[in-house]
């Protein structure tokens, strides 16, 4: 009788508030993310004070919580909630991109955000980008199904979608366009797309990432040399006024490949930092590493960081850094075994969908936010280049924290309607699927009888 009760009881809560692994794991980050704030807090603390920068965690977290529980409860196959996610999301993704690109305000060194509520909100429209791709790929893939595999049509779609958002986020950071990359072949493969057409796409994503680079690095060489040029010639007097100036470090934000050329080449050659002196240059990659080996196996204890005070972007682009300075190894083993136990969970929901449309949402939710942590943890440890990328809900910033709590949401909701399938006492929920919506999930597997949802 008691093994019986315990898969019943749990299937009840997933039909009432989607699975309970799912929340569990957010409501795990969502503690680290309070007690790190903290601890990372040390430069934000001489401007706002002691408790001001965890007070504002606190309510970022607070309003994206109860953003997933209102999420939780509308039905993803809702007409009017797949406008909202897909063609609308798109289309103010896009025009804020383009805006960025242009008018942004620069943020370490990059034209990033744009202003909502002057010197009070402001939004980073690369962060909703990562969600509206996601949305745009489930719907192409789900519309294009064919014989349970993607059409041709739907993968020419796909890229044309994929190249557009890499081709507007290419400024704001190239980790960010190497994730959409990695968001998208996560998706064919749950698709069904056959591994020919994966191979295919990839091998064209890579000619379309190495021409950009090629394309800017030869037009930095050609300017370079002008410049160079024009300097040795007689007679020509170069001037540096402060309007130069200006314009010279607002063309630096525009455009950054030189710098990540350099900072490609810096960690392909940095077999070791023990023996380089710390310079402006370098000192992300020194602190953060001199953090995590200060921190050892067991850490050093939660509030005791030591290079908190002196890691610049302690509380954001390296906040992982921290944790495992105060955790230690088994402190960054455990978050990491958090993000992958995530996508994890949505493979499993997978398993038990009918459909590709749900199949592929919570697997593209789950991949982005997997993927974007371990990005974030690879430059961390120094297996990447130095890039800004958050922690997935523990980093600070108030786009990403709105986002990943979206992304929550609908995964909530879709393994809540999953859990519901069959079910008599939830007719409301079995909302008619809309026509061309309806492909067969290819990975799909049929469950046993009993114990079906867990």
């Amino acid at each position: 009788m008691a093994e019986e009760r315990k898969p019943n009881k749990y299937n009840e809560i997933s039909q009432k508030y989607g699975d309970p692994w799912i929340w569990g794991i957010f409501i795990m980050l969502v503690i680290i993310s309070i007690v790190e704030s903290y601890s990372a807090s040390s430069r934000e603390i001489l401007d706002e004070g002691i408790y001001k920068p965890v007070i504002k965690q606190c309510a970022f977290l607070a309003c994206g919580a109860g953003l997933v529980f209102w999420l939780r409860r509308v039905n993803y196959n809702n007409p009017l909630f797949l406008y909202l996610m897909v063609p609308v999301l798109a289309i103010g993704t896009v025009v804020s991109l383009i805006y960025v690109m242009k008018f942004g305000e620069i943020i370490n060194g990059a034209r990033r955000s744009m202003p909502v509520i002057p010197g009070v909100f402001s939004i980073q429209p690369a962060e909703f980008a990562k969600l509206s791709i996601v949305t745009m790929l489930s719907y192409i893939f789900a519309k294009t199904q064919k014989n349970r595999d993607i059409s041709n049509k739907g993968l020419v779609m796909a890229g044309l979608v994929v190249a557009l958002y890499s081709a507007l986020m290419f400024k704001s950071g190239l980790t960010n366009t190497l994730l959409l990359g990695a968001i998208s072949f996560s998706m064919l493969l749950i698709g069904g797309a056959q591994l020919k057409k994966i191979f295919i796409v990839g091998v064209l994503f890579c000619v379309m990432v190495g021409g950009i680079f090629i394309i800017k690095s030869h037009n930095e060489g050609k300017e370079q040399s002008f410049k160079e040029m024009q300097a040795s010639t007689p007679g020509v007097i170069v001037e540096e006024d402060d309007e130069a100036q200006a314009s010279a470090t607002k063309k630096d934000a525009e455009d950054r490949s030189g710098m990540r050329i350099n900072r490609i080449k810096k960690w392909l050659n940095s077999d070791s930092l023990v023996y380089q002196p710390i310079t402006a240059e370098n000192q992300q990659e020194m602190f953060s590493r001199m953090a995590q080996a200060h921190g050892g196996v067991v850490g050093v204890g939660i509030g005791r960081s030591r290079e908190c005070s002196r890691l610049p972007l302690a509380f954001s682009d390296y906040i992982f850094s921290i944790i495992v300075e105060e955790t230690g190894f088994i402190g960054g083993l455990f978050v990491l075994l958090l993000y992958l136990s995530l996508l994890g969970r949505a493979a499993m929901i997978v398993r038990r969908s009918k459909r590709v449309l749900p199949s592929l949402l919570v697997i593209g939710m789950a991949s982005f936010i997997t993927f974007q942590a371990l990005f974030h943890i690879a430059i961390n440890v120094g297996l990447f280049p130095v890039s800004g990328q958050t922690l997935p809900l523990i980093s600070k910033g108030g786009s990403s924290m709105l986002v990943i709590c979206i992304a929550f949401g609908v995964m909530l909701s879709v393994s809540r309607t999953i859990a519901n399938q069959g079910n008599k006492k939830n007719k409301a929920d079995e909302t008619p699927v809309i026509e061309g919506l309806d492909a067969e999930n290819p990975t799909e597997i049929i469950p046993k009888p009993k114990n079906v949802w867990k």
